[in-house]
């Protein structure tokens, strides 16, 4: 399992990863600055030492395993993998879309809904649990047209939101 960060493209020997090696990361999550609160806690607990130091495992390698291997059994109607391929078919015809999502991008979004029901304790998906993925799922596997002129990124989640407003929720 491999977590990353990712410094602002403006920072001195920051570079884009290629696509190719983008589309093997399951989620973009942007995290943003702590809220004024939450920075305060931080400076108080964490002034003087490493905080990794404090980290302690909250489950072993073989319970993962075993929630992967749940999360690979809850169950997918047909008509949400239609939902599914019809929100990545629009990523791929999207007229502000240079690349869209490959079929690498697809299963990702499966995996992540299958694991989102299961951690919302159901054995199957509903709608949700793409919708509140697409964005985390794609926004790093879409190149957008804006993005090769101007290296805009932004857009990426302004475009996906568009794509999720027009394709029909099976019900």
């Amino acid at each position: 399992m491999v977590i990353a960060t990712q410094n602002p493209f403006e920072f001195e020997g920051t570079y884009f990863l290629p696509e190719n090696q983008l589309d093997r990361f399951l989620l973009r999550i942007r995290i943003g600055y702590p809220s004024r609160p939450d920075e305060r806690r931080i400076l108080h607990e964490q002034p003087d030492r490493a905080p990794l130091d404090a980290v302690r495992p909250v489950m072993e390698a073989g319970d993962l395993v075993e929630l992967q291997n749940l999360a690979d059994r809850v169950r997918v109607e047909e008509v949400f993998m239609d939902y599914l391929q019809d929100i990545v078919e629009a990523t791929r015809r999207h007229d502000s879309i240079e690349v869209g999502v490959s079929p690498r991008g697809a299963l990702a979004l499966l995996r992540a809904a299958r694991a989102s029901a299961l951690l919302g304790g159901r054995d199957y998906t509903v709608p949700d649990d793409f919708k509140a993925l697409v964005r985390p799922v794609f926004a790093h596997r879409i190149v957008s047209k804006s993005y090769l002129r101007n290296g805009d990124a932004v857009s990426t989640d302004e475009i996906l939101l568009e794509i999720l407003e027009r394709i029909k929720v099976p019900s």
